[in-house]
């Protein structure tokens, strides 16, 4: 069967393999891969920025964000030949650590956890892999079109809860958020957001496109000014691009008792003139706070399940602006001025050991 894979530490080492059959040490449920989305982390593996193949071997396959089709499962595995699932990306640390043993791996402490498609363990950008039934999210049948959404859905899902719970330090009756970045992440923070009854506002740089007609059709407010002009302040700030001055700005920019969490991944090398006396003084005496999250661990997949469930399943569509076949991986990796989400649909039909 084809997969898609790089070899780590190797630059632009992508391409498309011939590799073997899942075998069933990897796990009891078989699932067809129906779709895997591309983010910038995918593009700096290619790069070689980072990544790591599975132990012994030279390649690693990619795809962390996924989608599949469950072809065999065990009867007594909660899951049936037909469900519409996505495999969990982080595995626990084999050690584990305190908080892997307590299902929290998102927040492993010794950096020794796995994660499909990135750091030792092969992606889901193949045509049929296996796994343990705790190691996947059952979907709706309904969101067989925009359920590869779910892995960026699960980042938001997971901000959104640790938002909530530093919230109740104190007295926090939260009513205006700002969402910096109006990307895939960012989107899908907005959507959490309005779900919530907050009132959203996102800032990203383009004046056209599909991107401010998708904020108001989330039901937020978009803007294209810097923050600092718009006049918001906010009692909630998620920061979904990781751009030095826009990170700057929602540091600066919000009502007291603020949150802001930051979740873009900032290039560095580059030097910025910050006051931090100045950044110190306000972040005290407003109590503010301002934390990091990445990944997600299944509290999380399963919120982030229920969010893409009652969401507005034309608007999560339109989400994906490009969808091309598996064998025009080079092309889907070319930018386009209106990407917002581009997946990479994975031939199905044949059955195991068929042709595809």
């Amino acid at each position: 069967m084809k997969a898609l894979a790089v070899t780590p530490g190797k630059e632009n080492s992508l391409r498309l393999l011939d590799v073997p059959e899942p075998v069933p040490d990897e796990g009891p449920v078989l699932v067809q891969a129906l779709a895997v989305g591309l983010c910038g982390t995918d593009k700096e593996i290619i790069a070689a920025e980072y990544g790591e193949a599975p132990s012994g071997r030279e390649n690693l396959v990619l795809g962390h964000e996924n989608l599949g089709r469950v072809l065999e499962a065990p009867t007594d595995s909660g899951l049936a030949e037909g469900d519409l699932v996505v495999g969990i990306v982080r595995r626990p640390d084999p050690e584990p650590c305190a908080a892997c043993a307590a299902g929290e791996w998102d927040m492993c402490l010794n950096g020794k956890y796995t994660e499909h498609g990135i750091k030792g363990l092969d992606g889901f950008a193949r045509e049929r892999w296996r796994g343990d039934p705790e190691d996947m999210v059952k979907l709706d049948a309904r969101l067989d079109e925009v359920g590869v959404l779910l892995e960026p859905t699960t980042i938001v899902a997971k901000a959104w809860e640790q938002i909530g719970r530093i919230g109740r330090r104190a007295y926090f009756n939260p009513h205006t958020v700002v969402v910096t970045g109006a990307g895939p992440v960012g989107l899908l923070a907005a959507l959490l957001g309005v779900q919530q009854g907050l009132d959203v506002h996102v800032f990203d740089i383009v004046k056209d496109g599909p991107k401010p007609g998708l904020v108001r059709d989330l039901g937020a407010t978009y803007h294209s000014e810097p923050l600092p002009e718009s006049g918001i302040i906010a009692d909630v700030l998620v920061e979904c691009t990781g751009v030095t001055p826009v990170v700057l700005d929602v540091l600066t920019t919000h009502a007291r008792d603020a949150i802001t969490c930051l979740t873009g991944v900032s290039s560095t090398g580059k030097q910025t003139r910050v006051d931090v006396g100045a950044l110190n003084r306000e972040t005290v005496l407003t109590n503010g706070v301002v934390f990091g999250s990445v990944n997600a661990n299944r509290r999380h997949y399963d919120a982030a399940a229920k969010a893409l469930s009652e969401a507005n399943e034309s608007v999560l569509r339109r989400l994906i602006t490009r969808r091309l076949p598996l064998a025009e991986f080079a092309d889907a990796f070319e930018a386009h001025p209106d990407d917002v989400k581009v997946v990479l649909d994975i031939p199905t039909g044949g059955g195991v050991g068929g042709t595809h």
